[in-house]
Formats: structure tokens, sequence, C-alpha cells
């Protein structure tokens, strides 16, 4: 991800919402209307990569503060504080099953913690013998096989692979190079089948669908949808994203929240003060969805809960 004439953090330009901003709820086509947005807390310089955790946590990223933050929501009450540091300037988290927090490191490596312990193992650290350009988001398969993006962000000069793609890392350590030719792939999910794998560029309006063979195996790619464009721009991509238990997308992007449908209709756009970089559900009932945008985190309540993956 870049900050534009800031830092190399994110996929577009930063767009901040007005003064005008009413958090007002939104309509969501078929689905129902949320709740307000609600400010959780400011004042981080750039966050990132929300993950649930079984025990209810929250974990998110600061990127240039090179930490892991996790946060605690109980009756009412919220928590945040310091899960690691240096954090190899995490990005894209995700809870990966046995006690274990993964981490997209833009340090150019796919790690995994320990939550108690916090001791780190690298899960990849590198492809054709070179170390990844800038390791941005993620998601995992039931089989414990982590999809990765691995843009342009934040990577050193000349770009250590060459070029930015998506990969597959099996259970053994093996990674293969699954596409490519998007212009930054950013964020990587599944459907809740795990028959469809996506990919949202940053630098690209269309939204990428692949069919899933097999454990890392994808088919020819489509256009989902196209992400709709602020006033002057006519190509902006998305950032992270995250998926209800109905399939339907939440890509953040310069106009806010854009949901979609698992076939690629815009069924609303959920409003945020601050543009936001990604979302994730939680909650008890996981109907809570919690936005990083900027320098704050966000949650707004939901009419339909979000998928978990592996557990």
């Amino acid at each position: 991800m870049r900050l534009r004439l800031v830092s190399l953090l994110v996929g577009f330009s930063v767009v901040l919402a007005s003064s005008s901003f009413s958090h007002a709820q939104t309509d969501l086509q078929g689905l129902g209307t949320t709740g307000k947005v609600e400010l959780v807390q400011d004042g981080f310089q750039f966050v990132e990569g929300p993950a649930k955790t079984p025990d209810g946590a929250v974990y998110f990223t600061d990127i240039p503060a090179n930490t892991i933050h996790r946060m605690t929501m109980r009756e009412g009450n919220t928590s945040i504080d310091v899960f690691v540091t240096p954090s190899g300037h995490a990005n894209g988290l995700m809870y990966g099953g046995e006690n274990r927090l993964l981490a997209c490191q833009m340090d150019g490596q796919l790690v995994a913690y320990d939550l108690t312990s916090k001791a780190m193992t690298v899960l990849a650290g590198q492809y054709g013998g070179k170390r990844f350009n800038a390791c941005n988001d993620l998601v995992i398969d039931r089989q414990g096989g982590v999809y990765f993006t691995d843009p342009r962000f934040r990577a050193p000069e000349p770009w250590p692979q060459g070029t930015e793609a998506f990969y597959y890392v099996d259970t053994e350590g093996n990674v293969t190079r699954l596409g490519d030719d998007l212009p930054a792939p950013n964020g990587i999910a599944l459907s809740p089948d795990e028959s469809t794998l996506y990919v949202i560029p940053s630098m690209q309006k269309q939204m990428m669908a692949y069919p899933v063979l097999g454990p890392g195996k994808i088919g020819k790619g489509k256009v989902l949808c196209e992400l709709k464009q602020p006033a002057g721009r006519d190509n902006g991509g998305g950032d992270g994203l995250s998926i209800d238990v109905k399939g339907n997308l939440y890509i953040t992007s310069a106009l806010g929240i854009q949901v979609f449908s698992p076939d690629g209709q815009l069924l609303g756009i959920i409003e945020v003060p601050q543009q936001p970089a990604n979302c994730t559900f939680a909650g008890e009932d996981d109907r809570t969805l919690i936005i990083t945008a900027r320098t704050g985190v966000y949650r707004c309540r939901m009419p339909v809960p979000g998928h978990q993956y592996r557990r």
C-alpha cells in the first residue's frame, strides 16, 4: 500500500471525507440497513489488516509504526495494546488455526506468530531464489494453504521478483505463482464455499474472480465487477476486502466500502470518514464490521454476519 507524496503504502491516493460526512446508516440492497459508522480510536499512522481470532480479539497493523495491535471488545469496553513490534512492516493478517496469527510482512515474507509466545515462523520468504517484493494480503483455505498477494508497494527498487504477482504456499512450504498479469494485486479472498478466488487490483477498476480447481490451482480469471469511481477518476482500484456468509464482497475503495453480490451487482457503498484500507467481520455474532481507515479504526453494525475462514 502507499500514501501518495507521503510514503509507498497504499495503491491509490488518499481521499478524506469532507466535514459534512454524516455517520448515516447505509441501505444495502436486498441485505438490510447497516448501523452508523463509529470511530473506535484515532491517532495511528496508517492502519491495515484487521483479523478476528477465536477468542474474539481483533488484531490489526500500523504499517509505518512497524507494529501489530490487539483490540479486545467486552461489554462495551474496548482496549487496544501492542502485540508485537517490530512487525516487519506487517500488512494483511489472518487467523491461521493452531493458535497462530499469519501476517504478510511488507519486508518480503509471509510469517506466522504464536498468539501465546509471540514466536515467529517464516512460512514463505522467497520464490525462484529471490525474496518477495512486499507481501500484502492473504487468505487461508480449508487445507491450511495460503493465497497471498505481492505487489509493488514498499518494495525495493528494482522489484526483487521483477513483477507483481499472487501466490499459493501449501502446508509443506511449496510456493506456486498463480498470476502476474494484474497491476498491483492487493486484496485477496475466497468465496465461502472456496470455489472462487477473488483478487482486488489497486490500479484498475476491474475486480477479478478465478475458479478454484484445487488447492493452489486456479482457472482463467474473469471480471467480477467494476468499482464505482469518484468524480475526476476513471480507473481507480480497490484495496482490501471481506466477505459475508452470503458471499457478498466488501471492497475498500476511494468512495468507501463498495458492497457487491457474488454475481457482481453493486448493493451499496458504506461511507467512512477516512478512506478505508481494509475491513473484517467481528463481534460475538460476526455482525460488527471493523474498518481500518488511514489513522483510525472504525466499526459498523451489519445486517448480515461475516464469513469466518479456517478456525
